[in-house]
């Protein structure tokens, strides 16, 4: 079937917004070839899509600045986009709206080792930023499992953070300073250098904000000098229940371990098929490491043993040398790609009190034979950040609703133990419409009424974290 063509008014628009945008910007930074313009038509969550009007590829603050203005003064929604991996539609376009991506922000512009920071254009990736100091015996904490290629922009929109993020905290945690422009143009500095700044705490605002309030164009973040050492032990369980308990049991004890990873046996296959990371055959298993000097690692794992002990595992297995503690990593940071080769999947992330993982993973388990959907778990279980992935069959007619049904209800689940619908992918369109799960209407009102004084247009990443039925009346 032939698709409706744009009427000669949109037309028109469309060239106009697109010539302005040229004017000033290089040539092959504006994109309007809807063969190219497809690129940009989802994110990580591919199960939406939607072309743009055209994406822009801004390489410095003031080219930013200038696209914004253009669009404010068009009434262009603009939608910004780090790295597209998204895992909640947060990059999602409309067909009217402009994409502009920083993967051309991408340079360090000044190092302090003796005051710990590393300011960055936000285009740089995550991983990318620690291998700027490495050498140099420091490294950037959040370590999301995207890390790879994911942008220190979306890092910021969606207050990412990881594996490690139990003892190191996330983004917010290791964000000090951002350049960042406003919808209109206006460029504004927040933060800096230093661990606080005076006055209102706009800069906690921003971090988390999901491309609402402007685009982040540069960065300061803290940077920690290495440990001294780390290991890992990998720990197998018979029943999920039974590894949740353990995690509850950890962090009760006192313990701060680094990192606490979960995996379950869906997942363990897939890696194991997919990595070859060795890992024992069993039901569930954690990732546990911890840091220091040998004498505090040993004590440190010393007591998670006792612990895990008296849970009965399959298997304890600690690392002996950096190529054991690669490969006890190498299945868990692989884990999204192993299950990407065996299935479609959605991947949630509602956050709960540890004390109830072992009632949630339950819970879980049985809404899945509800549904009749499989699901895999693995998830950063030390902060209680889950991250179920739900199994489907995208080319089966009615696989995906059910599947979003079944998301809709383990967040809910999430809220209901005293949790959150979100702890490090965003609200985007995904979870947009379960806002009213967790806030009440004037809580959403206040901060509606906080996107009203940075963007009162509303034209900053259109459709997202507000459901529409509360927005309607601020959305042009």
């Amino acid at each position: 079937m032939q698709m409706p063509q744009p009427n000669a008014d949109v037309l028109a628009r469309r060239d106009r917004i697109v010539a302005r945008l040229r004017d000033v910007l290089p040539p092959d930074a504006v994109i309007d070839d809807p063969t190219e313009t497809r690129a940009y038509e989802c994110d990580g969550l591919t199960a939406y899509r939607c072309p743009p009007l055209a994406a822009v590829l801004p390489a410095s603050t003031d080219e930013v600045s200038a696209v914004l203005a253009i669009c404010h003064a068009e009434g262009v929604p603009v939608v910004p986009r780090g790295s597209g991996t998204s895992l909640a539609g947060g990059a999602l376009p409309t067909e009217d709206s402009v994409i502009l991506g920083v993967a051309r922000l991408r340079d360090v512009l000044e190092t302090d080792y003796d005051n710990r920071f590393i300011r960055v254009q936000t285009g740089r990736t995550n991983l990318s930023v620690t291998g700027a100091v490495e050498t140099d015996g420091f490294f950037y904490a959040p370590d999301p499992s995207s890390q790879l290629a994911c942008a220190i922009a979306g890092n910021i929109g969606m207050n990412s953070g990881g594996a490690h993020c139990l003892k190191y905290g996330v983004t917010t945690n290791n964000l000090l300073g951002v350049t960042m422009v406003l919808m209109d143009g206006t460029v504004v500095e927040l933060g800096g250098a230093h661990m606080d700044a005076g006055g209102l705490d706009l800069l906690g605002l921003v971090c988390g904000s999901e491309g609402q309030l402007g685009v982040v164009t540069e960065a300061t973040l803290r940077i920690l000098p290495k440990p001294e050492g780390a290991r890992p032990v990998l720990i197998g369980f018979n029943a999920n229940e039974v590894a949740g308990a353990c995690v509850s049991d950890i962090i009760k004890a006192g313990v701060l371990p680094v990192a606490i990873e979960f995996m379950d046996r869906p997942c363990i296959r897939a890696t194991e098929a997919f990595a070859h990371a060795g890992y024992p055959d069993c039901e569930a298993l954690l990732i546990v490491e911890v840091e220091g000097s040998e004498d505090e690692i040993a004590e440190q794992l010393g007591l998670i043993r006792q612990i895990a002990m008296r849970h009965d595992p399959v298997e304890f297995r600690e690392s002996q040398s950096e190529a054991e503690s690669a490969k006890i990593w190498l299945g868990r940071k692989s884990a999204f790609g192993a299950m990407g080769q065996i299935n479609d999947y959605m991947c949630l992330d509602g956050t709960i009190p540890v004390s109830e993982l072992p009632f949630v993973l339950r819970r879980i388990d049985e809404m899945s034979k509800e549904f009749g959907l499989d699901v895999a778990n693995v998830f950063h279980a030390g902060d209680g950040n889950m991250h179920p992935l739900i199994l489907f069959d995208a080319n089966k007619p009615g696989d995906l609703e059910t599947c979003e049904a079944f998301g809709a209800e383990i967040l809910k689940l999430c809220v209901e133990v005293g949790g959150c619908l979100t702890g490090e992918h965003g609200v985007g369109i995904e979870k947009r419409d379960l806002m009213h799960v967790q806030f009440a209407r004037d809580d959403l009102e206040a901060q509606m009424r906080v996107k009203d004084v940075f963007d009162p247009k509303w034209l900053l990443n259109p459709a997202k974290v507000f459901p529409l039925d509360a927005s309607a009346g601020r959305r042009g």
